[in-house]
């Protein structure tokens, strides 16, 4: 075999990897698209179940306003964009934003459970039933989300691929991690 013939071989191999690489980075980048759409869904759901709650639990404002909080907090790094996947402290921030809005609507659900007409309520029952399929959603999107980060995560790290990789600019990207909250068994009381 001649030495331009080699040369070529080993310069489209390197091309077709780069390409492959590309093409594995875009379906991390359209997955992490999936994730914001669930997010978004849930923090369009929340106003409409806040009103619906506040109508029948008019003194419990703190948990209104924690819920507030942390919907204003995870809406500022809702519709973040992909460049987040490579900064991993950014992608952490983000992940405690969407984690905060989540416990505090887990309280808002609890209070709802001191009204009894508030649970009969037609509109409260539809938003819960929305609210957790899009939970389910949510936990669905993120699932896939790490299956296309693990799957670009082994590409670009597989040998010879790897030098190509670091010659080229391509990073590991970090998964989503359960909340810390999520190592400990919960504790249930019966009173």
């Amino acid at each position: 075999m001649s030495k331009g013939l080699k040369t070529a071989i080993i310069v489209i191999g390197g091309v077709l990897v780069i390409v492959f690489m590309v093409s594995k980075d875009e379906g991390v980048k359209s997955q992490w698209s999936q994730v914001q759409n669930a997010y978004q869904r849930r923090a369009d759901l929340i106003p409409n179940l806040v009103a619906t709650v506040k109508g029948y639990a008019k003194h419990e404002s703190e948990v209104f306003t924690q819920i507030a909080e942390a919907r204003s907090k995870a809406g500022g790094v809702t519709n973040i964009s992909s460049d987040v996947l490579d900064n991993p402290e950014t992608f952490k921030k983000y992940q405690q934003a969407q984690n905060e809005l989540s416990g505090a609507l887990q309280r808002l659900l609890v209070v709802s459970e001191n009204y009894p007409e508030l649970k009969a309520d037609q509109n409260f029952l539809a938003l819960q039933d929305q609210l957790e399929g899009t939970e389910n959603r949510i936990a669905t999107e993120r699932n896939r989300f790490n299956e296309a980060v693990r799957d670009y995560n082994v590409f670009i790290r597989q040998f010879p691929r790897s030098i190509i990789a670091n010659m080229s600019g391509f990073r590991e990207k970090a998964y989503f991690e359960a909340d810390e909250s999520a190592q400990k068994a919960p504790t249930v009381t019966f009173e």
